[in-house]
């Protein structure tokens, strides 16, 4: 405890409040004792003359008070001894500083809290339940500006209850550092004789019952073994349970002024009748509980003697029958039995105070237990605020407050180490007692904020709990001008315990616990119960931080694994949906797409990955980058599956147990041509794709069934291809469309249901795509759904040009003269330099290399040109390095200068070359630059 230091410009007679130097809390302090209206010139103390000069308290501090006074003899030093409620109950000095005391009317009975004396030692020590040092400036009364007190409390250690406080003063310029130590060690010592004074009482007390025993009915009640233990019959055998309900009641009991006697069932029609009998031994007051049974089931078990009490209960007596009503309850009026004792045996023997202690030290360990069961029950941090407002409230706090960093709710990393009291915080949970008033603990979701040296700001810096007293009028000008929720709790100053909610080596906010009032403040116990608490609260909000945060990069994962828009299209009109079955989740290996293709043809795919989660979307944008992949080489379906099947099978490490997470998967791939109006399709496992044409019925295309990818083996994959009249409607979709449950359950009936759907179709797609939707189970598909439809169209004839030529040189310059004439008749002409290039490199190359055989020539006009060659051979065009020798070698390079792409697709028989332009009519060609097109040949050599 180091002391501070005083401002120069303090000296004697300043009446003003300096301000450097001061610390936070001590601020906090003099806004609460300002908010008092307490006379800083000379604060009028209430005395309490009704004090026991004999307590257990005085009797415990006198002989180390003593000894504290002579370690300092020669010092100006006064010691005051203050117990709970900050009552000077003994002081020690010299006479100079016992005239100071008296001058500041710190006297014998005066109360120094804070309510009546403002800042000082002894109120900040009551108030955070610490030692606590306080220099001369630092003091709001002017009279004690000269002086440093240093202060520490007293404990029981049975608890760890204050039971007072230790005050020492000195002149400011006398101050030293071991002055704390030297006190801290008194007040330890105090402690310990309290336990000595406590264990000698109730040795006392017990020898007290003992001699007053009229009659040897009486054993002793061995809660070990459970066995009753008395010189007459054999005891009753009591369950562990049993003997712990009569133990806790006892206790409660004991520490019951009101109480006499309680009542606890027990198994087979028992009932435990329990009796408090006051004890008395000197100035010791406490209670022995006596334990009898009763047989409720009729078995002619003897019944001990009873009192009708005021009430109309039966009040048991377990003294002989022939002892007056009126000794144990007033009014009572004695009802004849039979004669003979009732067999009673001694359970518990202690003082109040010391059960009360016991019954809080049980009901902590009850919290606890029940935390565990009801903390983190779902994976929200909202929700686990609310939780432990709910545990706390009404049985260890009269209202609760949980503030969370802003970066913690919004799933990111909580800043390292211990948090500054200017961090972002929102309120996330408040909930106050039923003794609030009727309105509700607002300020939900709504930004907080604690000033620098508030409790709450301490035990964000300390990532320790911390208790002290609050102020209502200081928590409710908050930052925002928004109202605390301790209004609820009325005016005044009320007990507060904060607990950083910390786990894994970071504070993720704070747990504010408020009991109105000073009656009944924050011990030593409720710390470390609301520090287990409040950790068991951050573990939760941790785990649910995590799973946020990879809840999220799961969703943005699949988000940009899936098309964000899907393409305009010539050739089909498209819609979508995606529905999860987990709508918290979102996540899936369900997946969609629409791959435009050469000749304007267009790949719809649709696939589902086993699982859900982030491997089963990470797997999903493997499978859909691997297809897009093989789309763009222009394979057929069959194919493109072949090669999925082949790159699942294929695992990293052949000698891994551990198989692709894509096994399993199933993938529908179809190519539709809106030149041929026709759909060639194949699938690996999935169901297949309805149809609904023209004029016609919704019904299944007939495909051959394949494997699903992974477990294809050597089994080829099958295409089937349908011809698709102009308009017809094609949908595709993952079998989550089709499940009643968790199986697949009836899918003929889902089925029809999707058939129906189909069948009603109208002119907007997202219109059938919500209605398709309207058909899955009121509570969500039991699997994710991915659905995609398509309406398709045909390229007319007047934008398609098909010439065939044979296979000799002398044809190029007649497909130059039909493509030019071609180009003049669509208004294309600004590409007929470009195109007529195109049509003879392509044209030569298939004389030259495609084998014998004709040539084809088609020209389709969408909203670019697209120029196709087709042969018979099988050879792949590549573009290759020509030497400056050479004369030929070029014709691809000029191929790809004059167009925007270009590439080659396979048919059974033969290849088509295609090359796509896109038309600037408002841009003219700019002349072509001969040097810049021969430097592209130049050998690097």
């Amino acid at each position: 405890m180091d002391p501070y230091p005083t401002p120069s410009d303090s000296g004697h007679g300043d009446r003003t409040q300096p301000v450097a130097g001061v610390r936070p809390e001590i601020l906090a302090s003099w806004q609460r004792s300002q908010s008092l209206g307490i006379d800083r010139e000379g604060a009028a103390l209430p005395v309490e003359s009704d004090l026991d000069p004999d307590s257990r308290l005085i009797r415990a501090a006198a002989p180390v008070l003593d000894r504290l006074c002579e370690r300092f003899s020669g010092v100006p030093v006064t010691v005051a001894l203050v117990d709970s409620q900050a009552n000077i109950v003994d002081r020690r000095g010299g006479p100079a500083g016992l005239e100071l005391m008296n001058a500041a009317s710190l006297v014998p009975g005066a109360n120094v809290d804070e309510r009546f004396m403002g800042t000082s030692s002894v109120s900040m020590v009551l108030s955070t339940r610490a030692p606590f040092m306080v220099v001369g400036h630092e003091h709001f009364l002017h009279s004690l500006k000269e002086l440093t007190c240093v202060a520490a409390p007293v404990r029981d250690p049975v608890g760890g209850t204050v039971r007072g406080a230790v005050n020492l003063s000195v002149p400011r310029a006398l101050a030293d550092p071991a002055m704390a130590l030297a006190l801290q060690d008194a007040t330890e010592r105090i402690g310990e004789r309290l336990l000595e004074l406590s264990t000698s009482r109730e040795v006392e007390l017990m020898r007290s019952f003992h001699r007053a025993r009229e009659r040897g009915g009486h054993a002793e009640l061995d809660l070990a073994s459970g066995e009753l233990t008395r010189g007459g019959g054999p005891p009753p055998r009591l369950a562990s349970q049993e003997r712990l309900a009569l133990l806790e009641r006892a206790v409660e009991l004991i520490s019951s002024a009101g109480e006499a006697f309680a009542e606890v069932p027990l198994a087979g029609s028992r009932v435990a009748v329990l009796r408090r009998r006051e004890l008395h031994h000197g100035d010791v007051e406490g209670a022995a509980v006596e334990v009898s049974f009763e047989d409720t089931g009729g078995t002619g078990a003897p019944v001990p003697a009873t009192v009708t009490a005021p009430d109309g209960r039966h009040v048991p007596l377990l003294d002989r029958p022939t002892v007056a009503a009126g000794a144990d309850a007033p009014g009572a009026t004695a009802e004849a039995h039979a004669a003979g004792p009732a067999d009673a045996w001694l359970l518990l023997v202690g003082e109040p105070g010391v059960g009360r202690l016991a019954a809080e030290a049980r009901g902590r360990l009850s919290l606890l237990n029940e935390a565990g069961g009801r903390l983190g029950t779902t994976l929200d941090m909202w929700r686990t605020a609310e939780e432990l407002a709910e545990i706390a409230v009404p049985r260890f706090a009269d209202l609760v407050v949980v503030d969370l960093v802003e970066c913690v709710l919004a799933g990111e990393e909580p800043p390292p180490g211990r948090l500054r009291p200017d961090v972002a915080l929102r309120r996330v949970a408040a909930r106050a007692g039923q003794g609030s008033p009727d309105t509700p603990a607002g300020g939900v979701d709504e930004p907080v904020g604690y000033p620098a040296g508030t409790p709450q700001a301490r035990c964000l810096e300390t990532g320790q709990p911390v208790t002290d007293s609050v102020l209502t009028a200081a928590l409710s000008g908050s930052p925002a001008d928004r109202a605390h929720p301790v209004d609820l709790l009325g005016e005044g100053v009320h007990s507060y315990l904060g607990a950083p909610l910390s786990a894994r080596g970071s504070v993720l906010g704070l747990a504010g616990f408020y009991r109105r009032g000073r009656t009944k403040p924050y011990e030593e116990d409720d710390l470390a119960l609301a520090g287990e608490l409040a950790a068991r609260a951050a573990i939760s909000v941790d785990n649910a931080r995590h799973y946020r945060r990879e809840h999220h990069a799961s969703l943005t994962l699949q988000r940009s694994l899936l098309p964000h828009a899907l393409p305009r299209l010539s050739a089909a009109e498209l819609a979508s949906r995606y529905l999860p079955a987990d709508a918290r989740a979102g996540v899936g290996g369900d997946w969609f797409d629409a791959i435009p293709l050469s000749g304007m043809r267009v790949a719809l795919v649709v696939g589902d990955v086993p699982g859900n989660g982030l491997q089963a979307a990470a797997t999903m944008g493997r499978l859909r980058t691997a297809v897009r992949t093989l789309a763009g080489l222009d394979l057929l379906p069959e194919e493109v599956l072949a090669h999925l099947d082949d790159l699942v099978s294929r695992t990293p490490d052949e000698s891994a147990d551990d198989q692709d997470p894509a096994t399993g998967a199933t993938c529908l791939y179809a190519v539709y041509d809106p030149v041929a109006c026709r759909c060639t399709a194949a699938r690996a496992g999935h169901p297949p794709p309805a149809v609904l044409t023209p004029g016609g019925r919704a019904r299944l295309i007939d495909l051959p069934g394949g494997p699903p990818l992974g477990l294809g083996g050597i089994q080829p994959y099958e295409s089937a291809t349908v011809d698709l009249p102009p308009g017809s409607l094609l949908a595709m979709y993952t079998d989550g469309l089709l499940k009643e449950n968790r199986g697949y359950g009836d899918t003929d009936v889902r089925t029809g249901q999707l058939l129906a759907s189909l069948g009603r179709g109208g002119p907007a797609l997202e219109d059938i795509c919500d209605r398709i939707a309207g058909v899955l189970p009121p509570g969500g598909p039991h699997d994710d759904v991915a659905l995609l439809l398509a309406r398709v169209h045909a390229l007319s004839e007047d934008r398609v040009a098909t010439w065939e030529f044979p296979s000799d040189p002398s044809v190029v310059a007649r497909a130059r003269a039909l493509t030019r004439a071609q180009l003049a008749a669509w208004g294309m002409s600004e590409l007929d330099f470009n195109t007529g290039l195109v049509v003879s490199e392509l044209i030569t190359n298939a004389v030259r290399y495609g084998g014998r055989g004709p040539v084809g020539l088609r020209l389709l006009r969408d909203d670019s040109l697209i120029c196709e060659v087709s042969d018979r051979s099988n050879t792949s065009p590549r573009i290759r390095r020509a030497a400056m020798t050479e004369e030929g070698g070029r014709g691809l390079f000029l191929v790809a200068q004059f167009t925007s792409s270009w590439g080659a697709r396979y048919m059974p028989q033969g290849k088509t070359v295609w090359a796509e332009q896109a038309p600037q009519p408002e841009q003219p060609s700019p002349e072509t630059d001969e040097q810049a097109l021969l430097a592209m040949f130049d050998d690097s050599g």
